[in-house]
């Protein structure tokens, strides 16, 4: 356990207009996974000082590659913001080494982890039960879509109870009602927000978010909005050399190399969004 003095981070923060609270109380924690005998999900806690609580909170779900520089960047301005946050690892307690041959062979299957971590922030007295977001990058992403809909909802937690708003960065858009399993529809009645990038290889096409949510049904529709960053890659909000790798789910399922980038302008701009957006849904 450690308090962390936020203005001695290397991170240039946003100004998110809570300036004065002092320190950021972080620590490391375990909880089990939801529906699954005996595996322990591991996190990173991070609670703001000085805020009046109780806080909402948000749930943050790495990519396939692991932990790494975004979920460190956003945590950080969601905590600036007010919010408590608990990045989970995905990978550690099933003893995957990441990448598209050392992640689960479906993203359903991190669900337990997700909706465990739902659990353990709704049971802490710093945090407020009703106001839970969750958001993730890529994997974690079609994680958080999937977290959206009654049917996986259902499944793990009783009728009333669900994440208040999903952020999904880059969760390949194109897989969303053509493969099993997959299915995007009959939501949990929430916000859900897309960031992508025009050039992301995984969709391969700039407009295949926005067409996913003009195929909603008009209720689903209206909770669903899209923000695409024209010339941004896939991992634009990354602060990591860019780097290339292969992958089955990229080029809309066709397979191929890949590649991730950071973007200073989107990257920029989606911190903004991203905090603007979770203020509007989790904070009355």
């Amino acid at each position: 356990m450690s308090d962390v003095d936020s203005p001695k981070l290397s991170l240039n923060l946003l100004d998110t207009s809570l300036p004065d609270y002092p320190t950021l109380y972080s620590t490391f924690v375990s909880y089990p996974a939801a529906s699954v005998d005996g595996l322990q999900i591991s996190g990173k806690l991070q609670v703001p000082q000085g805020v009046s609580g109780p806080l909402p909170a948000v749930v943050i779900l790495h990519g396939s590659a692991g932990i790494d520089s975004r979920g460190v960047l956003h945590a950080l301005d969601l905590n600036l913001a007010g919010f408590v946050t608990l990045e989970i690892d995905m990978w550690g307690a099933r003893g995957l080494a990441g990448g598209s041959e050392g992640r689960p062979q479906a993203a359903w299957d991190n669900l337990p982890d997700a909706y465990g971590a739902y659990r353990f922030l709704a049971d802490l007295p710093q945090v407020d039960a009703g106001r839970l977001g969750i958001m993730g990058f890529s994997w974690g992403g079609v994680v958080t879509m999937l977290s959206a809909t009654q049917r996986y909802n259902a499944q793990y937690l009783p009728a009333g109870e669900g994440f208040a708003a999903h952020a999904a960065f880059y969760p390949a858009c194109w897989i969303y009602n053509r493969v099993p399993g997959y299915e995007f529809g009959n939501l949990t009645g929430t916000p859900v927000k897309i960031f992508t990038g025009g050039r992301d290889r995984y969709d391969a096409d700039a407009d295949t978010a926005p067409r996913l949510a003009a195929s909603l049904d008009v209720v689903d529709r209206a909770l669903v909005t899209v923000q695409v960053y024209p010339d941004a890659e896939h991992g634009f909000n990354m602060l990591e050399a860019p780097y290339r790798y292969v992958d089955p789910f990229l080029y809309q399922g066709k397979g191929g190399e890949g590649l991730s980038a950071p973007h200073p302008q989107a990257r920029e701009a989606a911190r903004r969004d991203l905090v603007r957006f979770f203020r509007e849904s989790l904070v009355p």
